[in-house]
């Protein structure tokens, strides 16, 4: 049986104090309405009355795309959401607005199980399932479907779920290997891994079934008559191979921008649009638990295509995505921090998509090495999408600002598929902390801890109600106490232990420190005499630098999971985007416990002590190379700061200021 955190966030409590459970309790309190607001303000929350509105008047703001192609998937997420936060923080404004919703949806459906906006209002019916590649009606499904799932676990009815499996089942008939199908596949993955759970929900091998021609067929370069199922399709459709979308990188076709340029198992390199490969190798690790034992082709390619995006196109942060134009990854380790040196967009879908893809392979493999980048794309580059009132969000989130792009917020976006996602990801964060894999001993009951925070599990071992609490500040402390409460004398725990970690302990101390695989067990043995014991994990400041391929040469700022950036609100003096600041690796940092006074918010802060200096770039003129001396004399005798302040990432644009910050901070030769 599957673990999905849309269901075992129910097993979990966050205690109130804690870190996440106050991000949780914002996004409950503040986001769920205020997106709410924005549904009905643009359109989305009515539009399922489909009557015409005048934005499908509007001309695509990028071709071909028209800004209401994703309105299903905003209303879908933010179901999913809302039925997630009904069980937790019952609100009857919240209730009323699903059970409308999902009364318009079900009105809105075809008598053949059909349902999208688009194909429903703007194009006529007869034209649906012609343009798969660009148009998202699949992808939208996904989303109506998960929020269905979500509708159905809270209101224990079929209202909306029940016209979703109508609407699969259409899908059935249309999609597949027969002659009489189309070949196709989702242009932009999401309808797979809501297959997967709803195959999970409903035991009916059909849908597992799609999911997994959906995706074994993708990229298939002889789909349909020997071509390309894309390809062919777009010459159907008779467009014009010249007129190239304004998203792709080159002319058509550009396959690869759907992470559709071959099969997955002949995938080499992630590539392409960075929501897209993360959404459906989440599917495809699921797919690989339900069936492992048939889809070794498929485990390869997850770990070959996870280790090419780790090593060469992820961020510092764990965003991913270097590329504005095509909202994607670019060359091997072509990493720009922001605009003006050439790129940078991590956008927050991408990085959930991390954390859903990892949460799925944990369910095969414990494997500390996804773990680590799961925790650390939560705490940097997903948490940093929403400020601390839970009101504003960011689509883009460059390491480093610009004059054309600087640090901001904002309260919706056109393409507002982020906010909701966020919301969504907050109000299930507690199904991320454990989960309870397979044992290798007969008889025993299994826990994995995969994140460390405040909380307590809910479990069942031989029958027995028991619970494993955690005591702890983490991300600002490394201390966890944990209490094991259970009459079962068989239980046993894998905690994992960061590889960033320089030195950890535990007491009382166990009979083995052994860590395989990024995770230490505690035996059954040990925990039937120590119930209660403490992992303490030394969160040392951090220098870290990207690998020298990158060509940057610049160093960030750590502490445990947390990333750090200079930001002009702490350092006023700063005119530039700290472009020129130099920061020496070898510098005294301290910390500084912080509770800001405008946001509440409580942090560690960091100061760099006359580490750090102004690089004078306007003494330096290239014609067309500066001599290297004449450089590193400038950079050595600049003036010292005497404070450099520095404050988690994710806090970043959150206090006004002039939107000035950067994480990866030029390496200074003294």
């Amino acid at each position: 049986m599957a673990g999905y955190p849309q269901e075992t966030f129910l097993n979990v409590k966050l205690a109130p104090d804690s870190f996440l459970e106050k991000k949780r309790r914002t996004a409950s309190a503040a986001s769920l309405k205020q997106q709410l607001g924005f549904l009905k303000i643009t359109g989305r929350y009515e539009a399922f009355k489909l009557k015409w509105l005048p934005v499908y008047d509007e001309p695509p703001a990028i071709w071909p795309i028209g800004s209401w192609l994703f309105w299903d998937s905003d209303i879908g997420k933010w179901l999913e959401g809302a039925c997630y936060f009904l069980h937790t923080d019952y609100d009857a404004e919240v209730d009323a607005a699903v059970q409308e919703l999902t009364d318009m949806l079900s009105n809105a459906q075809h008598d053949d199980g059909y349902l999208n906006l688009h194909y429903s209002i703007v194009e006529p019916t007869s034209n649906r399932f012609t343009n798969i590649r660009d148009f998202c009606e699949l992808y939208n499904a996904g989303h109506l479907l998960e929020g269905a799932l979500a509708h159905e676990h809270y209101y224990k009815n079929d209202k909306l779920l029940g016209p979703m499996i109508r609407y699969v089942d259409l899908m059935i008939k249309t999609f597949g290997p027969s002659e009489d199908q189309l070949h196709a596949y989702p242009g932009h993955s999401e309808l797979e891994m809501a297959l997967l759970r709803l195959y999970e929900r409903t035991h009916d091998k059909r849908h597992f079934e799609l999911a997994k021609y959906f995706i074994t067929e993708r990229g298939n370069p002889k789909g349909t008559d020997g071509r390309h199922y894309y390809d062919w399709e777009a010459d159907k459709r008779g467009d014009d191979p010249n007129a190239r979308p304004y998203f792709y990188p080159e002319r058509t076709p550009s396959n690869w921008y759907y992470s559709a340029s071959v099969p997955l198992i002949d995938m080499q390199t992630v590539e392409g649009h960075s929501v897209r490969p993360m959404y459906l190798l989440t599917a495809v690790a699921d797919m690989v638990r339900i069936d492992k034992a048939n889809t070794p082709d498929l485990q390869k390619a997850i770990v070959r295509l996870w280790e090419d995006m780790v090593s060469t196109k992820m961020y510092v942060t764990g965003g991913i995505g270097a590329m504005p134009q095509y909202e994607g990854f670019g060359i091997p380790y072509f990493l720009p921090q922001g605009t003006d040196e050439g790129g940078c967009y991590a956008e927050t879908c991408a990085a959930i998509g991390i954390m859903m893809m990892v949460e799925r392979v944990l369910q095969y493999d414990l494997d500390g090495s996804f773990t680590d980048i799961m925790e650390l794309a939560f705490y940097n580059a997903v948490l940093t999408a929403i400020s601390t009132d839970g009101r504003k969000y960011t689509y883009v989130n460059q390491l480093a600002s610009s004059h054309v792009n600087p640090a901001e917020r904002s309260e919706w976006f056109r393409c507002a598929c982020c906010p909701p996602n966020i919301m969504r990801t907050l109000a299930i964060i507690g199904g991320y902390l454990y989960s309870q894999p397979a044992s290798t001993e007969a008889g025993v009951k299994h826990i994995a801890v995969h994140l460390y925070s405040s909380s307590t599990l809910g479990f069942t071992a031989a029958d027995h109600p028991s619970t494993l609490t955690q005591s702890t500040d983490w991300p600002w402390s490394g201390d966890v106490e944990f209490k094991l409460d259970t009459s079962c004398k068989a239980v046993s725990i894998s905690l994992r232990i960061p590889q960033w970690a320089s030195d950890w302990s535990i007491e009382p101390p166990p009979p083995s420190k052994e860590v395989t695989k990024g995770y230490m067990t505690l035996p059954a043995e040990y925990l039937a005499s120590n119930p209660n014991f403490t992992l303490k994990i030394k969160l040392d400041i951090r220098i870290l630098t990207s690998h020298p391929f990158v060509n940057t040469d610049t160093i960030t700022v750590a502490r445990g999971p947390i990333i750090y950036c200079a930001e002009d609100f702490d350092n006023p003096w700063v005119n530039d985007h700290f472009k020129s600041l130099q920061l020496d690796p070898d510098a005294m940092v301290t910390e500084r416990a912080v509770k800001d006074p405008s946001t509440g918010e409580e942090y560690v802060a960091l100061d760099v002590h006359r580490g750090a200096s102004v690089l004078p770039v306007k003494s330096l003129k290239a014609a067309p190379s500066i001599p290297w001396k004449t450089l590193a004399k400038a950079a050595a005798d600049t003036e010292v700061i005497e404070v450099l302040h520095m404050v988690p990432y994710y806090f970043r644009s959150n206090r006004g200021g002039k939107g000035m910050a950067r994480t990866g901070i030029r390496r200074w030769i003294r």
